[in-house]
């Protein structure tokens, strides 16, 4: 095998590698340089700051997205949902996933709206800096957060955080709110998980005590209520409830 294609392989490198020789001996091939020069001015440094700290946010974006928004709440429960179910990796975690980023967006857009027109459109017209606009697009996540946080998972935090003088939840910083919002939507996910087992746990119980009783104890209960649970969650329209109730819990 080797030795056929072994001619193509020469021939191959002789077609594309004399070309690119000759075309590097002209000195036509572009050179690539990485170099690191002083400013002249203040504002080429601030810039160049300015740079960073926004490719940093981007790849933080992930991590921003689950921490601020209700995509925790909204993935664990349908990782509840197949785990009731037991269908395995039906649906994939692609699909549940691209699903819940577009719940996401849905259930965001009005702070999503709002952080577009008080903070990031002035921005872009210079009507305001850099540092006002920050403030002005936290303000809407911050509310959002708070109105689905318990006042007892804010006070949590902020009796430990030792700096923390405020009077109002508006006036927690998000090193306050963010904790306590990720833990308010896990215990809300794990809630609505629980009543999602319910049902299905009596379906294996039904069937486990039937096969039973049918000396069938070598087949597992698994093979055959996995088709009974996939006719339950059609027959109820499971899918329309459950994004029914994510939605009107994040009103």
């Amino acid at each position: 095998m080797i030795r056929r294609w072994l001619p193509l392989l020469l021939l191959g490198a002789l077609v594309f590698g004399v070309p690119l020789t000759a075309y590097g001996q002209s000195g036509g091939l572009p050179a690539i340089n990485l170099s690191v020069d002083s400013a002249s001015t203040p504002e080429q440094l601030s810039t160049t700051i300015q740079i960073v700290i926004l490719i940093t946010i981007l790849s933080l974006a992930p991590s921003i997205l689950i921490m601020t928004t209700s995509f925790t709440r909204i993935v664990v429960i349908f990782h509840f949902l197949r785990q009731a179910m037991g269908t395995q990796n039906a649906p994939s975690n692609q699909i549940l996933i691209g699903l819940a980023l577009f719940l996401t967006f849905f259930t965001m857009s009005p702070v999503l709206r709002e952080v577009h027109s008080t903070a990031l459109q002035p921005y872009l017209a210079d009507e305001i800096e850099q540092q006002e606009a920050l403030t002005l697009a936290s303000a809407p996540v911050k509310k959002f957060m708070i109105h689905h946080t318990r006042g007892k998972d804010l006070a949590l935090f902020a009796d430990y955080y030792a700096d923390q003088q405020a009077k109002s939840p508006e006036e927690l910083s998000l090193m306050v709110i963010v904790p306590a919002f990720m833990i308010n939507e896990l215990r809300i996910a794990f809630q609505i998980g629980f009543m999602l087992y319910l049902p299905m746990l009596l379906i294996d119980m039904v069937v486990a005590a039937v096969l039973m009783s049918l000396g069938m104890m070598m087949l597992p209960p698994i093979m055959i209520s996995m088709p009974f649970k996939i006719l339950l969650f059609v027959l109820v329209d499971g899918w329309y409830l459950i994004v029914e109730s994510i939605i009107n819990g994040l009103r």
